[in-house]
């Protein structure tokens, strides 16, 4: 006989409804973090109390706890004893304090898996800034080449990177997926770590060659050519790397 023979009809839950049961407070976790994006809080911003969400959201003190557990522990929420609760900085996977734990500025292996990484993610956004960049996505990054060659021309360092950092940034935007944009912030933190370490007052090293290669990258994409985007992308991550081992070697090594 069936183990539930004993049940009454009435409380026996049908298969796929058990299969597809979820525990109230983690659907009251997934309706929090739309509230969250409804009221427009940003990391750092103090949320409604545990009363106040459970009053809005037509539930019990109890259940918003245990919702707040999860939240906190996935690093959405930040409750603070005797404050109350704030948006976390979601770092997560992507936060560079996480990949700094075992991150080296200086060691070569750790810049090759770094630049593989940023090519993984840069050549994609490339490929997809072709095909879904809007004209002021394409003004963005144009000026950004610009910045980069002026600051190339005239010698100021702090200006040509700022214009690398807003280039790449600005075809990750392009891509429309945040995602990337993440990624790529990220990473390119990682990068000036080594930048700083390993490779001071070497901007000039490269800064020729990368003005050419934005504007290839930015040729490619208002071309709307996926394909020489990507290859164009490729280029420059490959040179960008080159230079980085080539200074690394000579400062650390001699």
């Amino acid at each position: 006989m069936d183990g539930d023979a004993d049940t009454p009809a009435s409380e026996q839950v049908p298969e796929q409804d058990a299969a597809a049961y979820r525990p109230r407070y983690e659907l009251l976790a997934e309706e929090i973090l739309r509230l969250i994006v409804e009221l427009k809080l940003q990391p750092g911003d103090r949320m409604p109390t545990e009363n106040q969400l459970a009053s809005r959201l037509g539930t019990s003190r109890t259940v918003v706890r245990e919702a707040v557990k999860i939240l906190s522990a996935i690093g959405r929420i930040r409750a603070q004893k005797g404050r109350g609760l704030f948006v976390a900085n979601d770092e997560g996977m992507l936060g560079s304090s996480r990949w700094g734990s075992f991150f080296l500025p200086t060691d070569l292996d750790h810049v090759f898996r770094l630049f593989e990484f940023r090519s993984v993610q840069e050549v994609a956004a490339s490929r997809l800034a072709a095909t879904r960049a809007t004209p002021a996505d394409l003004r963005a990054i144009e000026a950004a080449a610009e910045t980069c060659e002026e600051g190339h021309l005239t010698g100021r360092h702090e200006l040509f990177d700022q214009g690398d950092e807003d280039f790449h940034l600005s075809v990750a935007k392009a891509s429309q997926n945040p995602f990337l944009v993440d990624a790529v912030r990220e990473a390119r933190r990682l990068q000036r770590q080594s930048s700083i370490i390993g490779l001071h007052g070497t901007v000039g090293g490269h800064a020729e060659e990368a003005v050419v290669e934005h504007s290839a990258i930015h040729r490619a994409i208002s071309a709307g050519d996926p394909d020489a985007a990507a290859l164009a992308a490729t280029v420059h991550l490959d040179k960008t790397l080159e230079d980085y081992r080539r200074e690394i070697r000579r400062r650390v090594f001699g």
